[in-house]
């Protein structure tokens, strides 16, 4: 049965009590995380994967875009998803299905030797991370609302947390000498455990009770409904917020240890730090931004963000002093850390158009994570690396300008009206 027509009595508002609702939060914490640790667990051990499929960069490549191409379908998908099964359904499906995709495909590497079944179980694993990602920010969202203050950064660095700790297991089962198909295969079966622990907490991200009371002012909801998001400005206006927030922080990841080596001149040990340490700032800034989301609000914030950013670029783009580009790199973490969180909040406002606008803005922000890399690459190969990351502080620039767009709903949504 959808989530449209699931009958909802009186006895469910006794559901968002302030102690469901914070162990709501709390299972919520360990789904962002476990999606953080089983992609960066995989992605730690791609040097050993390239030789066990005797691959050339380039091959790698390929190979890892499988899980970009994966994403963007699930992205597509996943607002339609949502909207009719509700994302608890969704999330416990989805991460199943990844886990056990991310489990194939390293047996396709280590036991089959073949690149066919890596790649096509990527596929696999990238489709299911994108539409749990819709999923659980529409979720995240929804909770953020019944919280009545903002929580949503906090969410993503859990997430940032769990790439830490999946790089570290990934390096731990590297130095092991674990077998990749036993260090992903166990991975997985733990992921998949937490997930049917963690969803038995999540509440419905529509409260169908209040929405009942008010039906006859609002269309029905149907895919057909859900692709007009798509024409909306708002949506568009966020997406751009989302997209150059993105591609602030994808490029940092991407290529801040190579700028600093082949930019600046360091070894590769620093170039490895100068990431920890953009990590680390942009770690700290989700932790520390929920204070101030609450006491400035999200357009002065997100303004205040791209201004970070662009002050942290133009110091690690211009500056030739080692000690004053860390703290570029800093300005620049800072900066970065809380556009995309506070996107997805603004994307779900609206309860009745959550799913549909955060599917649409995510993917609009994940044009990023694939047109980014080449595009640097491309504008480094031209200029110099530094040069080519000019095309980052004009992107922070337009979400700073498109702001505005994620300004607070000026009255109260329709699913906070029986907040606890």
């Amino acid at each position: 049965m959808s989530q449209e027509t699931t009958p909802y009595t009186p006895a469910t508002l006794d559901a968002y009590s302030p102690g469901a609702v914070r162990g709501w939060r709390n299972a919520l914490f360990v789904i962002f995380a476990a999606c953080g640790v089983g992609m960066a667990s995989w992605a730690a051990r791609i040097p050993a994967i390239g030789a066990a499929l005797d691959l050339s960069t380039a091959q790698i490549g390929v190979l890892l875009f499988g899980v970009a191409v994966g994403s963007i379908v699930g992205l597509l998908a996943s607002g339609h998803l949502v909207a009719i099964f509700g994302a608890r359904r969704v999330i416990l499906i989805v991460l199943i299905v990844a886990s056990v995709a991310l489990a194939a495909a390293s047996f396709g590497v280590a036991v089959f030797g073949s690149f066919a079944i890596s790649f096509a179980a990527l596929i696999v694993f990238g489709g299911a991370i994108g539409t749990c990602d819709v999923a659980m920010n529409v979720s995240g969202a929804a909770n953020e609302r019944k919280l009545g203050r903002s929580i949503m950064p906090i969410y993503h660095a859990f997430f940032s947390g769990g790439t830490i700790v999946g790089a570290g297991l990934g390096a731990l089962a590297e130095g092991l000498h674990v077998p990749l198909e036993i260090h992903i295969t166990v991975l997985a079966a733990i992921i998949i455990a937490g997930t049917f622990v963690a969803v038995r907490f999540l509440l419905p991200e529509i409260d169908e009770a209040a929405l009942a009371a008010s039906a006859e002012s609002h269309p029905a909801d149907t895919w057909r409904s859900r692709l007009t998001i798509w024409r909306d400005p708002r949506t568009l206006l966020i997406g751009l917020i989302v997209l150059g927030m993105a591609f602030t922080e994808g490029s940092a990841n991407d290529w801040a240890s190579y700028a600093s080596v082949h930019g600046h001149g360091t070894d590769r040990a620093t170039g490895a730090l100068v990431l920890g340490i953009f990590v680390t700032a942009m770690t700290i800034g989700r932790v520390a931004g929920v204070r101030v989301l609450d006491r400035f609000g999200r357009v002065p914030v997100l303004r205040g963000s791209a201004i970070l950013a662009a002050i942290g670029l133009i110091i690690f783009i211009f500056v030739p002093v080692f000690w004053i580009d860390i703290v570029g790199v800093v300005l620049w973490g800072l900066g970065a850390s809380l556009g995309f969180p506070v996107g997805m909040s603004a994307a779900a406002d609206d309860p009745r158009k959550a799913a549909a606008r955060v599917s649409a803005v995510a993917t609009i922000g994940y044009v990023a994570f694939l047109v980014g890399p080449p595009a640097i690459g491309f504008l480094g190969e031209q200029f110099g690396i530094l040069r080519g990351l000019l095309l980052v502080l004009v992107l922070a620039a337009v979400a700073g300008f498109a702001s505005f767009a994620a300004r607070e709903p000026q009255s109260p949504a329709i699913s906070e009206a029986t907040t606890p």
